[in-house]
């Protein structure tokens, strides 16, 4: 069969270095680090007193406070920004074909701190069972997918994928397939997560994997650099309108860039280590290459994984210069999530939003925070150091990479009609 084409034609965001797209997008090219001092706790006694997390946010500029109440932060932060991507997108929720628009959302948690703080009220208690009616619709994983599509009365495909900081990118790439495989005109997709709570922070300290920089927060997540020592929590939400292309034509729609190819594999190595010689990043942007029709010399800018943790950053440089070769002199390479932090579930969704403005602008944000050169790095490789550049980008690739070895990468390439 021939397969459609599917594009982009809206988006939102909602980031600890801005609120809208606009905003994102502005703070992503100024280098601005979105790190600081937690405030959604007290966090003065645990090791990592520090994250990425939104701010000026008040759910009752978006909801009334009985919606709110019914709402755990990360369902909250997927429909701020799925609105924002609707309207983007210039959808009238009055002439499209409502069974043939869905929503595909990515989670690696869900309401964490509806979990926690309801097991932590029963907990102090005397023993009875009194638990809030809303706990289960409001913490899992895929009540988002659900309250978006009863916002807009979208009855197609309809799920959340969960697949640890690979979720939104699967939710992207099954949006993509679903679409090109004529089973829908329309996906609200993309990702969020709300885990900057005790025990999301306690969780992660447990396992080594946060940076403990309490001095300097806003320097804190170094991707590539010699002193990097964990990753920044971060959290948030990122939505993209996916539309088949002739959907989007025969309504005049703007199209930030087309969908050209999706890429999954696993490390099949260790539960949250990567693998050493990133073979299953190898894997998967070879595959994303092999499913876009694209050699090597066609991507101009990867989004990297790049989490600023020892392992983990070495194991995806080696990965590019394997599928890349001599090609990845020729690219820039950059990890956003200096700026961000790591939005765990919703990172692959506002990392797949800046590859996609990267191509539309063709400026590439920076990797932030270097210091001190690392010799586990090839010189020659452009990190983006400091300073965003500007260059043609026809296509950008977006890494991901989840605990359990989940691996996503998706392509993004210019339109050309």
């Amino acid at each position: 069969m021939e397969l459609k084409r599917a594009v982009i034609t809206g988006m939102g965001a909602l980031t600890p270095i801005g609120n809208t797209l606009e905003a994102y997008w502005a703070n992503l090219i100024a280098g601005k680090s979105g790190a600081a001092a937690i405030t959604h706790f007290d966090a003065s006694k645990f090791k990592t007193q520090f994250a990425c997390e939104v701010k000026n946010f008040d759910p009752e500029e978006h909801f009334d406070r009985k919606e709110a109440r019914k709402l755990d932060p990360f369902a909250q932060y997927a429909l701020v920004s799925a609105t924002e991507a609707w309207v983007d997108s210039g959808l009238d929720e009055n002439t499209i074909n409502h069974d043939r628009a869905g929503v595909i959302w990515g989670s690696g948690i869900g309401g964490l701190k509806t979990f926690y703080d309801e097991c932590t009220e029963f907990a102090s208690g005397d023993g009875t069972p009194r638990f809030n009616p809303f706990f289960i619709p409001k913490m899992i994983a895929d009540i988002a997918a659900g309250h978006i599509s009863m916002k807009w009365n979208l009855r197609g495909p309809n799920f959340t994928t969960v697949s640890a900081c690979a979720s939104s990118t699967n939710s992207l790439i099954d949006s993509f397939n679903y679409i090109r495989l004529g089973k829908a005109d329309i996906f609200v997709t993309g990702g969020s997560e709300a885990a900057v709570t005790q025990a999301g922070v306690g969780g992660f300290n447990a396992m080594k994997a946060l940076s403990q920089r309490n001095d300097s927060p806003e320097t804190a997540s170094r991707p590539f650099d010699l002193d990097r020592d964990g990753f920044v929590l971060g959290e948030g939400a990122g939505c993209l309108i996916v539309e088949e292309l002739e959907h989007a034509l025969a309504r005049g729609a703007k199209i930030y860039a087309e969908i050209v190819g999706g890429g999954m594999s696993a490390d099949a190595h260790h539960i949250t280590a990567p693998h050493p010689e990133g073979l299953g990043a190898m894997n998967v942007m070879r595959a994303a290459l092999e499913d876009a029709g694209m050699g090597p010399a066609e991507i101009d800018y990867i989004n990297v994984h790049g989490t600023s943790t020892p392992l983990g950053d070495i194991a995806e440089s080696k990965a590019i210069m394997e599928v890349f070769g001599e090609q990845a002199f020729n690219m820039n390479i950059s990890s956003t999530k200096s700026m961000t932090g790591h939005l765990l579930g919703a990172a692959g969704a506002i990392e797949t939003i800046a590859s996609v403005m990267a191509v539309k602008h063709d400026i590439v944000p920076p990797t932030i925070n270097h210091f001190t050169d690392d010799p586990e790095f090839n010189p020659k490789l452009n990190f983006t150091f400091n300073k965003a550049q500007q260059r043609t980008v026809n296509a950008a690739l977006s890494n991901t990479f989840g605990f359990g070895g989940h691996n996503a990468s998706v392509i993004v390439k210019k339109f050309v009609k």
